[in-house]
């Protein structure tokens, strides 16, 4: 377990290592084109190709950004041809990111973006059209708004079906529970739509179990330090009532371990979500009981490759079916009885992937409640 303790220590230092990497120093942004949203400008040679995301320190976006160097290393360019925009959890820094990049490049860009907030989808996507950049989105939009309203500058966005696969983990939680008890739930950024939908799918599943009351649910914002914070209060709070708790993704889990071990608990039923290394490795030692992995390196790839090939024409966004334009992404469940095979199949070798096939491994289209 000392690489929890490794981890939260290096995350200090590397928050503010990473942040000379960030497009701050950009300069200020003003207007790159006339294109208004969905009028495209003829194909772009050779565009920037960008990855804006929150910081490489959480194991996730790591992978997510590995991804997108794989497929920038495919086309023949070096590594540090990926244009990083490290926005550190706020959705200001990252349209101003956005906007500056494309005063730099005069919107000849290719972005792949998480906006961090569904409100903030908005905002970025129409900076890039007005650019005439072209950008592909993953996780966080509001349900109002879709690529097809941009014509072909906003290309794809990408999401994961995440209310099943929660609401299977924590069944698996609440089974290892006994069916009775009380769980909390530590959960993302709370306008974060992975986040409300990974909270929904521990209600859903809670229907069936009446004897277990959910005691707390509070955002930990994908952080391990405030995840150790939450779940320390919550001993404090609740005591031995707490008997499981149902994290949002692995880097909270990892915080949560931490508050355990600190008060001496060392068989809490935990599941979590994202598949990361460290996660997986926990899954097979029966610390965790589940992951949820949503394969980052491929969606990290396959969301820059999209920005890339719609800018430089190799295919009309706009001609593509709707299934193409929103989908979701892939997810595998892994339990300790298949921890070992899957780490082996993904983590320990990553498989080569062909950047062209844009939506091989993607689950169909997004649907709406």
């Amino acid at each position: 377990m000392s690489f929890i303790k490794k981890y939260i220590e290096q995350e200090k230092v590397n928050r503010r290592n990473f942040l000379f990497a960030s497009a701050a120093g950009l300069g200020s942004f003003a207007t790159a084109g006339m294109f208004g949203p969905g009028m495209a400008r003829a194909a772009i040679t050779d565009p920037t190709i960008a990855w804006s995301y929150r910081n490489r320190t959480n194991p996730y976006w790591n992978e997510i950004v590995s991804g997108g160097e794989a497929f920038v290393k495919s086309l023949g360019m070096p590594v540090d041809a990926l244009t990083h925009l490290i926005n550190e959890g706020s959705s200001e820094k990252s349209l101003a990111d956005v906007k500056a990049l494309l005063a730099k490049t005069n919107g000849q860009l290719a972005l792949a973006i998480d906006t961090n907030d569904a409100p903030n989808c908005r905002p970025v996507v129409e900076a890039v059209a007005e650019a005439g950049g072209y950008v592909s989105t993953i996780w966080n939009k509001t349900d109002d708004i879709h690529p097809w309203d941009f014509g072909d500058n906003w290309v794809s966005h990408m999401s994961w079906s995440d209310e099943k696969p929660a609401e299977e983990t924590a069944r698996i939680l609440l089974e290892a529970m006994g069916g009775k008890g009380g769980v909390v739930h530590l959960g993302g950024i709370a306008s974060n739509n992975p986040a409300i939908e990974r909270l929904q799918g521990l209600k859903n599943a809670l229907v069936d179990y009446p004897d277990v009351e959910l005691l707390a649910a509070e955002p930990a914002d994908w952080d391990t330090q405030k995840a150790n914070q939450i779940m320390s209060g919550f001993l404090t709070r609740f005591g031995d009532a707490i008997t499981g708790v149902h994290c949002a993704n692995d880097t909270i889990a990892y915080g949560v371990i931490e508050a355990l071990r600190a008060e001496g608990i060392e068989d809490m039923p935990i599941v979590s979500y994202d598949g990361n290394p460290q996660a997986v490795q926990l899954v097979a030692e029966r610390k965790i009981l589940a992951t949820v992995f949503t394969n980052p390196h491929w969606g990290g790839g396959i969301t820059a490759s999209l920005a890339y090939h719609a800018a430089t024409g190799a295919f009309t966004p706009s001609a593509e079916p709707q299934e193409h334009r929103e989908f979701y992404g892939p997810t595998i469940m892994v339990r300790p009885e298949d921890a070992a095979e899957f780490k082996a199949s993904y983590l320990d070798s990553v498989p080569e992937y062909d950047w062209t096939d844009f939506w091989g491994p993607s689950n169909g289209q997004i649907q709406y409640k």
